[in-house]
């Protein structure tokens, strides 16, 4: 009977050893990491104000020489394509755990995890440059996560007159005179409160294909995302000069520039959405 016990004892360890290692070489998920990398043209930028020697100066097709300060954009509504055409969606009704604040003076931000993932081939992804409309409300109830990150003080990822978030937000500096330069990109909203209805949308839906498929199985892959904002004066919509001024050609500041000129940035920096659909990024490589 001692032996009949041992021997059970033993089978039943055996059993569960087998089970742990089967379960660990056929997972059912597992983890993708993005990974952004901000650049003009191929050079990642530095951030730097008016007298640093360091920042990297950045020079439009037009010759216009320009750099930043502050380099901070959202990412939501996140979907990996699968090779054979099926979306897996990534939270994308909720901003805590599906949206994140890439922000260049922060190099934790450039990372974002994406766990749970389907096993699978993927060949294809897609997210949003801002906040769809139908989330894009400054709600600290429902998404407490997301609004204390864009609100803290060194993101301020919020439009001052508490409507909507922020999309992108792009400070520096530009011409040899170093004129300000402070570009602000976000839906706008007409009406009163209680009564709001959209005005410019901004939100952009990207998609990329990917360099070769990013293969989730028992290891994780990491998709390199470049962020090219020469594409912000040089964009395949829209040619910008900046201008600073009070005229309908302002657009250096947000004082100066109106909705329609913010849309020149929008559709050069995330696509129109019709002939173009990836505005400023690409996919540089996947690690599977």
């Amino acid at each position: 009977m001692q032996h009949l016990k041992k021997y059970l004892l033993v089978s039943a360890l055996t059993l569960g050893l087998v089970s742990c290692q089967n379960s660990d070489d056929n997972p059912a998920a597992n983890n993708v990491t993005l990974e952004f990398n901000n650049t003009f043209k191929n050079q990642t930028i530095i951030l730097g104000d008016a007298t640093s020697a360091t920042a990297t100066t950045n020079i439009s097709a037009e010759g216009q020489i320009h750099h930043f300060s502050e380099l901070k954009y959202v990412i939501s509504n996140i979907r990996l394509i699968k090779a054979d055409g099926n979306e897996v969606p990534y939270k994308i009704n909720d901003l805590d755990q599906g949206a994140t604040v890439i922000d260049q003076s922060k190099p934790e931000t450039l990372r974002y995890l994406l766990s749970n993932i389907p096993v699978g081939e993927y060949k294809k992804i897609k997210f949003g440059l801002g906040i769809k409309k139908e989330l894009n409300v400054l709600d600290q109830v429902r998404f407490p996560k997301f609004y204390a990150t864009a609100g803290a003080n060194d993101t301020k990822m919020m439009w001052e007159w508490g409507a909507g978030y922020r999309f992108t937000k792009l400070e520096g500096f530009y011409g040899t005179d170093q004129k300000q330069m402070s570009i602000h990109t976000g839906s706008t909203i007409k009406g009163s409160e209680g009564n709001y209805t959209q005005g410019v949308d901004a939100y952009r839906d990207i998609a990329l294909d990917l360099p070769k498929n990013a293969i989730v199985d028992n290891k994780a892959p990491k998709i390199m995302i470049k962020a090219d904002f020469d594409k912000l004066l040089t964009g395949k919509i829209n040619t910008i000069i900046l201008t600073s001024g009070t005229g309908m050609d302002g657009n250096a500041t947000p004082n100066t520039h109106t909705a329609n000129q913010m849309v020149k940035f929008v559709d050069n920096l995330g696509g129109n959405g019709s002939s173009d659909i990836s505005g400023m990024f690409s996919v540089s490589s996947v690690e599977n």
